[in-house]
Parts: C-alpha cells; structure tokens; sequence
C-alpha cells in the first residue's frame, strides 16, 4: 500500500467535523479501566457498560468490595457482560487480588512510572496486552502514547499509515512508528483519536464491506484511491 498522503491531524479533524465529539470513557481510574477491559466479552458498548455499572452499584470498583462480595453476586453481574460469566467472576477476583497484594489497591503510582514499567506492571492483569496496557494509561490521562485498538488501527492502515506483517503486534507497531512525532501530545485529544477511529472503523471503515461513499476520509485514503485493491 502506499505511503499516507495526509497528516494524522488532519485525518482526525475530518473525522471529528463527521461525526462530532465521541462521548469520553465512563472512567479514567485506572483500576477501573481494567475492569471495564474485563466486564464483557464480545458484547456491544451498551451490554458493557450495563455490567461494568451494575457492578458499581451493586458491589463495587474497588478491589475490597471486589473481594469481599460474594461469588454468587459477582455471578450475577458477570451474566449482564454476556457468555462465559464464571469465568469473568474469576477475572474479576484475580484483578482485585493482584491490585491488593502487589499495588496495595491503588493503580495510581502504577500509570506514573516510565513508560516501560507502567505496561509491564498492568500487563499482570487478566486480558491486558500491549495495546490495553496502553490505552490504560492515555484513558487515565497519564501518558500521551497513542493507544490503538483493532478498528482505529485499520483505518490508519488503509489511510497509508504503517506497514502490513504477519503478525498483528508488528503491524500496530508499525503504524506507532510512522504516527510518531505527527500528533500533539495532547491526552484529551489523543483519547478522542482513539474515539474516532474506532467509531469510524466500526461504522463505515469495516473489515468487509466497507462503506466508502460517505467516508469523509475517502480524498486522502489510500485504500479508496487505490481502487480499494490494497489494504488492511
């Protein structure tokens, strides 16, 4: 695929004039942003968020209300984040008990440490890699990295941005790489990037059956121009 043609700023403007201001994530504790990782699997926005708040309300995000609470409550509210519910029970407690016994409860000294130590530390916890360890501290406004996830990332890669590998960790850090130094380090923006993208590649820049009539990004994609032969 060829090179971008435009700036990561720009493709953001465009983006941000599309579909306006996304909504900001329900919290920037970084405890919680795990557990908000945690509370669903493979259900929309809306079911997550109903068992990511009904587990507020009804026992807690902290990890002593976590660990004190029943089995057969968090039980309750794991079912609302849809299959698999005692698995994410389990999640759930191993989350709490390492934020416990290795951070004394607090995840805020965590996300302050370099860079290299903040995501090793939050990689310990259930279903945090690379990319989630890293969306943990841009959400929780402590550091400006710009955080991708898989939508977000193929738009950029259609856009030009990147190089595709086997591997879906060595394409993501190609498209950091080529990203670098073309954004500013700017947390507030840099979340709604990350907003953005993902509504985008969720709603028009999809993996099959794109929608590129309507795209605002469609002049300065180079998957569009391209006759749509190429990309990611």
């Amino acid at each position: 695929m060829p090179r971008a043609s435009t700036s990561f700023e720009k493709a953001i403007d465009l983006l941000r004039d599309y579909y306006g201001r996304e909504a900001q994530h329900p919290s920037a504790d970084p405890f919680e942003l795990i557990l908000w990782e945690n509370i669903g699997y493979l259900v929309s926005d809306e079911r997550r968020r109903q068992a990511f708040d009904a587990l507020e309300q009804e026992i807690g995000t902290d990890p002593d209300s976590i660990l004190g609470a029943t089995r057969e409550s968090l039980y309750e509210v794991a079912k609302i984040g849809g299959m698999l519910p005692e698995t994410r029970v389990q999640k759930l407690l191993t989350i709490a008990r390492i934020a416990k016994e290795e951070f004394g409860g607090r995840l805020d000294k965590v996300v302050r440490m370099p860079l290299a130590q903040a995501k090793k530390a939050l990689k310990m916890f259930p279903g945090i890699g690379d990319p989630g360890a890293e969306k943990i501290l841009l959400f929780s406004k402590s550091c400006p990295v710009m955080a991708l996830e898989s939508n977000g990332l193929r738009v950029l890669r259609r856009l030009g941005f990147g190089r595709e590998h086997k591997s879906y960790s060595a394409t993501y850090r190609s498209v950091q790489a080529d990203l670098k130094s073309q954004f500013k380090e700017d947390p507030d923006r840099l979340v709604q990037a990350h907003l953005l993208l993902r509504k985008h590649g969720q709603e028009l820049c999809r993996r099959s059956a794109p929608v590129c009539q309507p795209c605002p990004l469609k002049k300065i994609c180079s998957y569009y121009t391209g006759g749509r032969k190429l990309g990611y």
